[in-house]
């Protein structure tokens, strides 16, 4: 059993590097918490997931949700969690937490990602979690940006912690720590 957390830039290789670390004959469960392919509404993320899409063998299950907590908690074997950055997106976007004050949402945040901890760190299968790498740039002027960076880093933080291994993935190459 392995827990993994793989992080890294835009186009780091980190989905597919994550991929290959799950047996591709096992019956993965491929939790993903993006929003719905749909080519009318936006046509190049559309892409982007049939691309992913097409990578995975068909044995591969694919859980479109938010909940990733109860996701990994409930599949049966060997996990792939794609990816935290999108989750936060989608679960500020939800919560309308862009321009809200804190105080109203951070709580909800802090059970969400505590929850999905709790599941990494107590499911018996393999469990493999991609993320964004954030805060090697500047900080935003933005509060949307800082808002982003801040929780993410955080939430990465504390996946860590519930993961055996972090890989950084840099121009398609795995650094290991």
């Amino acid at each position: 059993m392995a827990h993994v957390l793989v992080t890294g830039g835009v186009r780091s290789g980190k989905s597919r590097y994550a991929e290959s670390l799950l047996d591709p004959s096992a019956t993965v469960t491929y939790a993903t918490p993006g929003y719905p392919a749909d080519p009318t509404v936006d046509a190049e993320w559309a892409a982007r997931v049939a691309a992913h899409q097409l990578r995975r063998p068909s044995s591969w299950r694919t859980v479109e949700t938010l909940a990733l907590g109860e996701a990994v908690a409930s599949a049966p074997g060997p996990v792939l969690v794609d990816c935290l950055g999108t989750w936060l997106t989608r679960l500020f976007d939800a919560w309308q937490a862009w321009e809200a004050d804190e105080s109203t949402w951070l709580p909800q945040l802090d059970t969400e990602v505590s929850g999905l901890v709790s599941a990494i760190a107590g499911h018996a299968g393999d469990v493999v979690v991609v993320t964004n790498e954030v805060g090697w740039g500047l900080v935003s002027e933005y509060r949307s940006g800082r808002l982003f960076a801040d929780h993410l880093g955080r939430t990465n933080q504390r996946v860590a912690q519930a993961c055996d291994r972090v890989v950084l993935m840099v121009a398609g190459r795995p650094l290991d720590t």
